[in-house]
């Protein structure tokens, strides 16, 4: 057995791989006796085109053997609120978002994933800034998301740029209010993810003076319930597979996946394929490899003070829902 392939660095998994990963995923019965379709409702979190749309979009979500009860939220942390109430069945976020409610008791797990060019998360700042590189981000206001990956990227470039993660002023501010913030100026840079970088450099002008690469996993988390992995197990393994197989069809389909995504959304079109382009978004194995990194960045946001106590990513995840995705 040899662990994933990887292609370039050990961030970036080929379309091999991927394909490798569906195709050696547990085969699971669809008869009404595993699925029981009329009894079994799974309740998924999502957001406005997000997996839903992408399941549908890609032809997917034909022919399920059980339903789905659909909940939309505004962002992934009301999705992990909802799931710690039991609300929830499945919902999706960032790795360093997950933690932080698992690190609260959240009866929740990481089931499966997919990871993104850590490119596509940086710090970017006005065309008109002086700002020129990550060491001058010292002594600036920077804006990002609280306990998320903006905040963790802020520190981690600035530690990188040899300056302390107190040289700068965080301002905890989300994606709508840092893009107005920075567009006025009463911000000099906004940590963010896609497709708000891709917006921010083709409609506003913005510049990229840092990214993620080498400082952040950029892994989103599939995460289920403790109770829907005891008791809706089939079910929860056959929704995984079909985010894995329609995540796979975007990549073949950049451009189709970004008008359907641009006439749901209502956000311009040619953002999104940029930032579809740019991210080259693929399903994941959570295995030792992964644990291992998400580890060593769970342990410097304990040390950033971004998570409250140490935690062991292993226990967090459920390795079992793609324990057949090693290659031969």
């Amino acid at each position: 057995m040899r662990k994933l392939a990887r292609s370039g660095s050990p961030h970036t998994f080929t379309r091999r791989t991927a394909a490798a990963l569906i195709a050696a995923a547990i085969t699971l019965s669809t008869s009404a006796a595993a699925f029981a379709a009329d009894a079994i409702v799974l309740r998924v979190g999502d957001q406005k085109g997000g997996n839903r749309s992408l399941l549908e979009i890609s032809g997917f979500a034909k022919d399920l053997p059980y339903k789905i009860e659909w909940s939309e939220f505004p962002a992934a942390a009301p999705i992990l609120e909802a799931l710690n109430a039991g609300a929830l069945d499945v919902g999706y976020t960032g790795d360093l978002a997950f933690l932080s409610v698992y690190a609260a008791g959240a009866p929740i797990k990481a089931i499966g994933g997919t990871r993104a060019d850590p490119k596509t998360q940086a710090i970017l700042v006005r065309a008109d800034s002086p700002i020129r590189t990550a060491a001058d981000l010292k002594g600036k206001r920077l804006a990002g998301t609280r306990g998320g990956w903006g905040q963790f990227l802020i520190d981690a470039t600035l530690e990188k740029a040899g300056n302390k993660i107190e040289d700068a002023t965080f301002a905890p501010l989300g994606p709508v209010d840092a893009k107005i913030a920075l567009v006025a100026g009463s911000i000099d840079g906004w940590a963010v993810w896609e497709p708000y970088v891709s917006f921010a450099t083709l409609k506003d002008k913005a510049r990229i003076v840092a990214d993620g690469e080498g400082l952040t996993p950029t892994v989103t988390f599939i995460v289920a319930s403790d109770n829907a992995i005891a008791t809706k197990r089939a079910a929860v393994q056959n929704l995984v597979q079909r985010l894995n197989k329609a995540r796979l069809w975007s990549l073949d389909h950049l451009a189709e996946y970004a008008k359907s995504t641009a006439d749901l959304t209502k956000l311009p079109e040619d953002v999104l394929l940029a930032a579809y382009t740019a991210q080259k978004t693929s399903p994941i194995a959570i295995d030792e490899a992964v644990v291992k990194e998400v580890q060593a960045a769970s342990d410097r946001a304990t040390r950033y003070g971004i998570l409250g106590k140490a935690l062991d990513v292993g226990k967090a995840v459920d390795r079992s829902f793609t324990a057949g995705a090693s290659l031969n």
